[in-house]
């Protein structure tokens, strides 16, 4: 390749990174958008409630009232309008009635917590808190469960109180740093019947750093077709990976097809293996992620224990959603907002 090609691909290549990041920043307002029109909707619900019961004077109308919305809600929307939901939504609007008080970084999870707090002020400091240090739903229920306003005030030495908060951060879990799905359009990879789960391993690696980059946060390649044995057999483990955040390794198998339950059974076999013979000192279980096409959710729940916080399906998609792909994943955000109230 000339010197004249070389600098035109360079430049391409900058142009597509620009477009790309462009294209993902917008995808991130979108979905923070939906969560906060999310909370807009439950606040309104509340003051749809309050306001009906202020207008009818009978004491048994208010829960009257509430029975009848959640079965008519549950009948239209599905699950996630019960008659408690209901009325933590009332109670939504009763502690912020004003409405452009609402701040947009926040999830209905979030509001669920700092409703616990009873002091206004409290309230208050611990909404400038969570979005000041970004603090997740379960950093924020520790925080209050633990009185970290209140012993900041109790305090002379409120940095020391501040710092102690931060070392006593809930421990992350596995789940926390698992997408679904992964976008690879990076391999510039073209769906196909041809298409194998070694050319999508030698394409990652070749990739390597755009594929870390849309792993997250935390993860360190350490190999590629790692072989474990036991009597007499070989197993080759795709990809394995270590996560200095969470402190374990990380193994990841690819399937070019639906996932199946012997795939979670292979999986699981891989993670007992490295459980029990490949873990050093200080170091969490290990998790294993199965990148598929696609995956049944009842597959993975049926398959999987109840308890299950080491293995994980993942939907891979070898190009950035379109159009309507992109409504759906709106939808699925409106679902789980749904399952969370």
């Amino acid at each position: 390749m000339n010197t004249d090609n070389a600098l035109s691909k360079n430049n391409d290549n900058q142009i597509y990174s620009q477009i790309r990041e462009i294209l993902l920043t917008a995808r991130a307002k979108a979905y923070s958008a939906v969560n906060f029109a999310m909370v807009e909707a439950y606040w309104l619900i509340g003051k749809q409630i309050v306001e009906a019961q202020a207008g009818n004077e009978r004491a048994e109308y208010g829960e009257y009232l509430i029975k009848y919305l959640s079965e008519q809600m549950t009948r239209d929307f599905g699950k996630g309008f019960t008659v408690t939901n209901l009325k933590y939504m009332r109670q939504f609007y009763n502690l912020f009635p004003i409405r452009h008080a609402l701040r947009d970084q926040l999830a209905w999870t979030h509001y669920r917590q700092i409703m616990k707090v009873e002091n206004e002020t409290a309230r208050n400091f611990y909404i400038d808190e969570c979005i000041k240090s970004n603090w997740s739903t379960r950093q924020l229920e520790r925080q209050i469960n633990t009185h970290f306003y209140e012993r900041l005030l109790a305090s002379r030495d409120r940095d020391a109180v501040a710092a102690e908060i931060q070392k006593t951060a809930p421990v992350p879990e596995p789940k926390d740093f698992i997408k679904n799905p992964y976008v690879l359009e990076f391999l510039n990879i073209k769906p196909s019947p041809e298409l194998y789960e070694k050319n999508l391993e030698t394409a990652i690696i070749s990739h390597l750093q755009e594929f870390l980059l849309e792993m997250g946060r935390g993860f360190s390649f350490v190999a590629r077709q790692k072989r474990i044995s036991f009597d007499g057999r070989d197993f080759y483990i795709d990809l394995v990976f270590y996560h200095y955040i969470l402190k374990c390794f990380v193994l990841i198998d690819l399937k070019m097809d639906d996932l199946m339950h012997q795939d979670l059974g292979q999986m699981q076999m891989y993670v007992n293996y490295y459980t029990r013979e490949m873990m050093n000192g200080g170091d969490n279980p290990p998790i294993g992620i199965i990148l598929c096409a696609d995956k049944s959710d009842a597959i993975v729940r049926y398959t999987l224990a109840e308890d299950n916080r080491q293995i994980f399906a993942s939907k891979y998609k070898l190009y950035l959603s379109t159009e309507e792909e992109f409504k759906n994943e709106i939808l699925e955000i409106y679902k789980l907002n749904i399952e969370n109230t």
